[in-house]
């Protein structure tokens, strides 16, 4: 069975926006990966068997990050610490990819803990999974 992950029509929707949104980054490699949670629910939206998907088929997509596409960094502008900042993005992770779900909706598929970025404010751009919360 392939990786229905890796045959899914992305769209370029947020990267059609053009460069100044956005930057192209690199995965992070983890030596372990460990599926803590699946959303099935969704897979039927993408039009995807959650029966025929295998734990297996998220790891390498969303762990070990095999992908058709590029990974993007968004960028942003607000607010931090009381000032404007016209430089912001994420520092933690990307945009895995796009895709249009059987409903019409355009789905994110986002990652954070995957690595640095050009906003990770000299940090190493991981996040675990109880972040800084501590809830889990």
């Amino acid at each position: 069975m392939s990786n229905p992950f890796l045959f899914l029509e992305y769209e370029p929707a947020f990267e059609s926006l053009g460069d100044d949104y956005y930057d192209v980054v690199a995965a992070a490699s983890f030596p372990l990966h460990i599926l803590r949670f699946r959303n099935d629910e969704l897979l039927l939206k993408l039009g995807i068997d959650p029966q025929e998907t295998q734990d297996l088929d998220f790891i390498e997509a969303f762990g070990k990050f095999e992908s058709v596409t590029r990974f993007l960094a968004m960028r942003y502008h607000g607010y931090q610490f009381g000032e404007y900042n016209p430089g912001l993005g994420d520092g933690r992770g990307f945009l895995y990819g796009q895709v249009r779900g059987i409903d019409g909706e355009l789905y994110d598929f986002g990652t954070k803990g995957s690595g640095t970025t050009p906003y990770s404010r000299h940090a190493d751009g991981r996040l675990t999974l109880k972040g800084e919360s501590g809830k889990y």
